[in-house]
């Protein structure tokens, strides 16, 4: 079928934190898809039936009416996606990576881009996924979670001790971007970080924290791409590293030995398969000094945004941002 003759609803904005990174990858994923000629429907589930005739205010960093996860719901079952091939999901974070819009659009029997109901309820699971890297033989870091019912910091203190020492890191266990995210120096940090944590989720990921590089691997069908470097001008790979221009610097392929990069690689794989991934992903990993390897999360719906990582490893496999872009929409069909 040629690409003319495909319908695509390009999913923008959502509710989540991570809202703005959302429209930026959805920006650049929008001239992609004119320029391969598919026939492109913009639609931001959080509005509602109340979708905007002028493209760029979907872009637009002022929301253009009032935003719910009601509005969702009620938009993926109206008619503005009737006659939708699939869906290219551009939607970060809760009610985007979570499995909720995903089990919307196969309620309605329509395709969309990135992993399923389960791979991606897991993804944003992290303990979860966490319990399933460990039965398939993935190495990663160790956890405990605190819910947000416990209030026992001395406890809490107690068993990071016990597990493994200070530095730690705590996070929220099912948001992403870094969002609610600390390294946790010692007892006196820890009221706050939890505290920030629980903020943004109902469960905190106590975790080991892993001094060293950090690496990741894209997944795309069923081929690792090339380990790519994260450098961080100065600090940890936080939002602000993320996503702002001239924050973190990139190596692709990484300055690591060969055998260690294709041990990535493979780990990259099982991971995805761990959690039941298809179409693509990207893996993150620490890396310490003796070349010990530890995955800390599976991104099923990573960023495609001018700073994102994932096109700098499919360049790097000789990939452009073009065919990226048409082979996920060939593979979710």
């Amino acid at each position: 079928m040629e690409n003319k003759n495909i319908n695509v609803a390009l999913l923008v904005g959502g509710t989540s934190p991570e809202r703005e990174v959302s429209k930026s990858t959805c920006k650049s994923v929008y001239s992609t898809l004119q320029k391969l000629n598919y026939s492109v429907r913009i639609i931001d589930p959080a509005y509602g039936l109340n979708q905007p005739e002028n493209v760029d205010l979907f872009f637009d960093k002022k929301d253009y009416c009032e935003m719910s996860n009601k509005n969702q719901i009620e938009a993926i079952n109206s008619k503005l996606f009737d006659n939708v091939d699939v869906a290219f999901i551009g939607i970060h974070g809760k009610w985007g990576e979570d499995g909720m819009l995903q089990s919307l659009l196969e309620m309605r029997g329509i395709k969309y881009t990135g992993s399923k109901v389960l791979a991606s309820a897991l993804s944003m699971n992290k303990f979860m996924a966490k319990i399933m890297f460990q039965h398939f033989n993935v190495n990663t870091p160790k956890w405990f979670v605190v819910t947000n019912t416990e209030n026992d910091y001395m406890l809490i203190d107690q068993k990071i001790k016990k597990f493994f020492g200070y530095p730690c890191v705590i996070k929220p266990n099912d948001q992403g971007s870094t969002i609610g995210l600390t390294i946790c120096n010692n007892e006196n940090d820890l009221i706050e970080a939890i505290k920030l944590s629980l903020h943004f989720s109902n469960l905190a990921l106590v975790e080991e924290y892993i001094p060293g590089r950090e690496l990741t691997v894209a997944v795309l069908g069923n081929r690792s791409l090339p380990v790519l470097e994260i450098k961080p001008k100065n600090g940890f790979y936080d939002y602000e590293h993320k996503y702002t221009s001239g924050m973190s610097e990139y190596q692709v392929p990484a300055a690591i030995p060969e055998n260690i990069a294709k041990h990535l690689q493979q780990q990259a794989l099982l991971a995805f398969n761990s959690i039941g991934c298809d179409t693509y992903a990207r893996i993150d990993f620490r890396l310490t000094e003796d070349f010990q390897s530890y995955c800390l999360e599976v991104n099923t719906l990573p960023g495609m945004t001018n700073l994102s990582l994932v096109p700098k490893m499919a360049a790097a496999a000789g990939i452009t941002f073009e065919e990226l872009i048409d082979q996920i929409i060939k593979l979710s069909l």
